[in-house]
């Protein structure tokens, strides 16, 4: 069983940063793919970036260039840096991981509210 919570989000304006958080439990952190998903009001949750256990990261093409994911393997923590916002990545955002390591996330916590305002 894996605990995940994340905190950070909030209310930002556009152009600003964010950076959310995820702590994780119950399970050696450092072996497995970690990710972080986003739900927008009336849109299916989508991926926007992962973690492999050895630091490698890939990203959705949305999130290019303005996020960035990092883990701290020490400390069971994975983050999402999120600069250069816009509206449309206002959404609750979902940290998950991959047990399996096969690129398929089989957990996510409760979430956090992220507004960017215009």
């Amino acid at each position: 069983q894996v605990q995940l919570v994340e905190s950070g989000g909030g209310l930002v304006q556009a152009g600003g940063s964010l950076r959310l958080s995820c702590a994780a439990s119950g399970r050696t952190f450092s072996r497995y793919l970690m990710g972080w998903f986003r739900r927008a009001p009336g849109k299916e949750r989508e991926f926007a970036a992962g973690i492999w256990s050895n630091g490698n990261t890939y990203y959705a093409d949305f999130v290019k260039g303005r996020f960035t994911i990092s883990r701290d393997n020490a400390k069971n923590m994975v983050y999402l840096q999120m600069n250069s916002l816009k509206p449309e990545d206002t959404a609750i955002y979902y940290c998950a991981i991959d047990i399996g390591n096969s690129g398929s996330f089989g957990s996510w916590g409760q979430g956090t509210q992220v507004t960017v305002s215009s």
